[in-house]
């Protein structure tokens, strides 16, 4: 309850005068962490809450040499649009094909590895392991892809080596080939990823008390059974974390991997949401077009990542909100 001191017939709220003063000294001794995140919250708004505005021209028949405000409004034309489209069905394949799939495979390993790296007792071993493991991720796909191109060309080491143990009789354009492509994409970015994906789990097994694991000692447990045991339940509201990211993020493709690795060859594999709208959008300047598919994706990624957190709150207690 608030205490009040009267002074004479008015009533000064003491308390309240009192946080106050504290805020403003607390504030004034962060005065430079501030500014720094003022910067941030600046930058924020700047580049992410004033450009939405312009999510408009997804319901209007946009002309970049006029203005949004006088565009013609045309509702849910262009969603319709998108929906009737003869792509429609192979861009929703290949985007959901290659994202599902690297959601099954590719979420469970960076978990695994962690778990068998934090195991290691050789510092030095372990600390190779991971750098080497995570060092492809610091390398743009422009560089990777160049890589990948050299590897899987009809002289390249790929089938060389296969051609060597007898397994292909002749070499095989596998960026030609539409049936590699999902494999190509999904390997390679697993490949890129998987030491900096575990680096999370590795920071939060740093955290499980050893007590924990001298306890199961006494009790007789293994190296298996503390992993089983110990470890995955402590790092357990991480995962649920992460995976309410990945599966909010289900939709997104990896634009600058499939930019990289993609030709007229293995197009029908290739056409994913995110090079969709980069064709329609920047190439054939249907801006208003290509927004409403953006818009589109950025609803139901929202509605997937309320039911990923519903559901993990439910199962797992742990929800982003």
């Amino acid at each position: 309850m608030e205490r009040k001191i009267t002074t004479g017939a008015s009533e000064v709220p003491s308390d309240r005068d009192g946080r106050a003063r504290k805020w403003w000294r607390k504030l004034l001794q962060q005065r430079h962490l501030q500014v720094m995140a003022l910067l941030g919250v600046a930058w924020m708004i700047i580049f992410n809450y004033i450009p939405m505005y312009g999510i408009i021209i997804a319901f209007k028949e946009y002309n970049i040499v006029d203005s949004i405000s006088n565009a013609p409004w045309v509702g849910l034309d262009n969603f319709k649009e998108f929906i009737q489209d003869d792509e429609f069905g192979n861009v929703v394949r290949n985007t959901l094909g290659i994202s599902l799939i690297k959601l099954i495979i590719g979420f469970p390993l960076p978990i695994i590895f962690a778990l068998f790296l934090n195991e290691l007792r050789s510092v030095r071993f372990k600390k190779t392991v991971q750098t080497i493991s995570y060092l492809p991720h610091f390398l743009s796909w422009v560089i990777l892809g160049g890589i990948l191109a050299t590897w899987l060309a009809d002289v390249g080491i790929v089938n060389n080596v296969l051609m060597g143990l007898g397994i292909i009789s002749e070499p095989i354009s596998y960026l030609a080939e539409p049936k590699y492509f999902w494999g190509i994409v999904i390997t390679s970015d697993i490949w890129k990823e998987l030491g900096w994906s575990a680096i999370i789990y590795l920071a939060a097994m740093a955290s499980v008390s050893p007590e924990q694991y001298e306890a199961a000692t006494i009790d007789g447990a293994g190296r298996f059974q503390k992993m089983f045991y110990v470890t995955l339940p402590n790092i357990r509201p991480t995962i649920a974390i992460l995976f309410i990211l990945a599966v909010s993020g289900v939709l997104n493709s990896n634009f600058d991997q499939i930019l990289v690795l993609r030709n007229s060859l293995n197009e029908s594999a290739s056409n994913v949401v995110d090079i969709y709208v980069y064709q329609t959008g920047i190439q054939q300047a249907r801006f208003s077009y290509s927004a409403a598919v953006g818009l589109l994706k950025s609803i139901i990624a929202l509605i997937l990542l309320l039911v990923a957190n519903g559901v993990t709150k439910k199962l797992n207690n742990t929800s982003l909100f």
